[in-house]
């Protein structure tokens, strides 16, 4: 009887297990990728301009103007999260990382292949629900009769919970997560929608364990980098009323490092100083706040690329 190297990859593995955990660990390396970070923030700074506008549209009773500008805010985020995404899984695989304007190139060209793939995958989960919730329905009284009625619906029962929860658990940590890196590694829709079912059918389990190690590192990088806004947002705040003499409460002043802006602190109650300094302080505050928001993004996309790569085998292929 043979025994596998304890360094070589486990079976369905690019890589060996302990070391897919290493390359998530290596996924807060991604906060250095300035051309992705760059990406990110441009794309988190245009869809809010966008949807501001579109706000501002409805509420002047501008009519198709405010869809419009809705659905441009979707694109640009959309088109913007896959040039990151190309961007990440470049440094994820070792590979030089492309320019940005090669980068939204190709995420224009591939981003489809995405969309094509849920719709697929999808589908196939609508259609496997949709065939569980007949079968319940089947087993109603109406149906079914008042005896056989309920024991089929109590024999029903362990199937549909179990298969209801599978079903969400390989929507959640595969199907979802994992479509877009597949995308990004070159894959073709068909081959995207193929991969995904061979992981859900042979490594659910480990893709789910990985990815929830992929959200425990991302939440542990939120949570610094919100100590990290929050604790300096505050010292800066008190400098800026008792040494700059910034006539504006440090309640305004801390109000930009959560996103918020004078409009939104008058209704909420607030004290508003319209002042040159007040306004920049928001200005600011909201370039931190992006950060602070973009940061958890990049690890979170290099976490799931690193996952992809651990689980299938690496594209020679370019997009």
């Amino acid at each position: 009887m043979t025994r596998s190297h304890p360094n070589l990859p486990a079976a369905g593995f690019a890589v060996s297990p302990l070391d897919a955990l290493g390359r998530i660990l290596g996924a807060v390396e991604s906060v250095r990728n300035l051309r992705a970070l760059v990406v990110l923030l441009g794309t988190f700074a245009a869809g809010g301009l966008l949807l501001a506008m579109a706000e501002a549209s409805l509420a002047r009773g501008a009519g198709w103007w405010a869809p419009l500008q809705a659905g441009a805010a979707l694109t640009v985020a959309f088109y913007g999260g896959n040039a990151a995404g190309l961007l990440v899984m470049d440094e994820a695989r070792g590979a030089p990382v492309r320019e940005i304007g090669d980068a939204v190139r190709d995420a224009l060209a591939s981003a489809h292949r995405l969309i094509l793939a849920l719709l697929v995958l999808l589908s196939a989960a609508a259609a496997i629900a949709g065939a569980l919730a007949g079968l319940l329905w089947l087993s109603g009284e109406a149906i079914a009769g008042a005896l056989l009625g309920p024991v089929l619906f109590g024999l029903l029962v362990p199937l549909a919970v179990v298969s209801f929860g599978l079903l969400m658990l390989a929507l959640l940590t595969v199907v979802v997560p994992m479509a877009a890196p597949a995308v990004w590694s070159g894959a073709s829709a068909l081959a995207v929608v193929g991969e995904l079912l061979g992981l859900i059918r042979r490594r659910l389990l480990t893709v789910a364990l990985l990815m929830a190690a992929v959200g425990l590192l991302t939440g542990a990088v939120g949570a610094l980098a919100s100590f990290v806004v929050m604790s300096g947002g505050r010292v800066v705040a008190e400098i800026g009323v008792a040494l700059v003499g910034v006539d504006v409460p440090s309640q305004q002043l801390m109000a930009g490092l959560f996103g918020h802006g004078l409009r939104s602190l008058g209704a909420a109650g607030a004290p508003v100083a319209a002042t040159p300094h007040g306004a920049a302080a928001l200005v600011g505050g909201g370039v931190v706040f992006a950060l602070a928001l973009v940061l958890p993004g990049l690890v979170y996309l290099r976490g799931a690329c690193a996952v992809y790569l651990a689980l299938c085998p690496p594209r020679d292929d370019s997009v």
